[in-house]
């Protein structure tokens, strides 16, 4: 059945194919299924083209397909994900990044190279040179959730 259909739309096969790719990519979100249907459709403008040709095999078409899928796949990832954008809120998902240049005060001191503070309605643990309680420190790096701290001057 799908051999007759084929051989029944000749050339115009990889076109139906390329369409079928891209109508899933509107029922399939993601943006991968509209590169690889782009490469059927250029396999159908060149089959459509070179139909009489004795080289023109469906292994070589196969090949073209399957070359032009990965290449345009590649391609169009790197131009979709890329960012041209710089966003408003850099440090949005990184808190602990916000922080710094930020001055608290220590809630427990600093021994042994690691002590706590407060900022706003959160304590953090802060590592840095020993320092008693109540010293006003400036966060200087973040490093997941301890921040670096310096004695603010």
């Amino acid at each position: 059945m799908l051999m007759h259909l084929i051989i029944a739309l000749g050339p115009w096969t990889w076109w139906v194919v390329g369409m079928a790719l891209l109508a899933a990519e509107m029922m399939v979100p993601g943006f991968f299924l509209v590169w690889i249907g782009l490469a059927a459709v250029i396999v159908g403008a060149v089959t459509i083209a070179l139909w009489h040709q004795v080289f023109w095999t469906w292994q070589l078409q196969m090949l073209l397909f399957a070359g032009l899928a990965v290449i345009l796949a590649v391609l169009g990832r790197r131009y979709v994900y890329r960012s041209h954008t710089t966003s408003d809120e850099p440090f949005l998902n990184q808190r602990g990044a916000s922080l710094v240049g930020r001055t608290a005060t220590l809630q427990e001191p600093i021994a042994e190279g690691r002590g706590r503070i407060r900022l706003d309605d959160t304590y953090w643990s802060v590592m840095g040179p020993d320092l008693p309680v109540g010293t006003r420190v400036r966060i200087i790096a973040s490093n997941g959730r301890d921040l670096t701290v310096e004695a603010a001057s």
